[in-house]
């Protein structure tokens, strides 16, 4: 399946290092997700801990493919980061979605539902269903 029209998914973490892992996770778990377009956006342009607003936006502007763009985040600060820019209204690509999902297994969720075609609202909705994954 061409990526052209798949969900693109923007994983917003405190660390470069989580947010990078947890992309390549997904899209190794995923197994046909490697066509999925997923971009990290982890800590601060200086590579310290913390959220940058030009970092998610760079990375939702790298996946978004016309399908929509789903973003999850780790930590309270990097929701209200992505809040403040959905508002600004132009700085994310049109169709891009902050997903209220757990960031590991949501994200997991998130790729496989988008590798198959699915639109942002299914790529959203199982990304949040996620939240019921039990362990024990």
């Amino acid at each position: 399946m061409s990526d052209e029209r798949l969900v693109g998914i923007v994983l917003v973490s405190h660390s470069a290092e989580v947010a990078a892992s947890v992309a390549a996770l997904a899209k190794g778990l995923a197994g046909g997700g490697t066509a999925v377009p997923v971009a990290p956006a982890g800590g601060t342009e200086g590579g310290g801990l913390g959220t940058s607003s030009e970092l998610i936006a760079a990375a939702a502007a790298s996946v978004d493919r016309g399908a929509g763009v789903a973003v999850l985040t780790d930590l309270g600060s990097a929701v209200l980061t992505v809040k403040a820019l959905l508002a600004e209204g132009d700085e994310l690509p049109e169709g891009t979605k902050l997903v209220d999902a757990p960031f590991l297994e949501g994200a997991v969720a998130a790729v496989v539902t988008a590798a198959t075609g699915a639109d942002l609202a299914a790529v959203e909705a199982a990304a949040a269903e996620a939240y019921t994954y039990r362990k024990v």
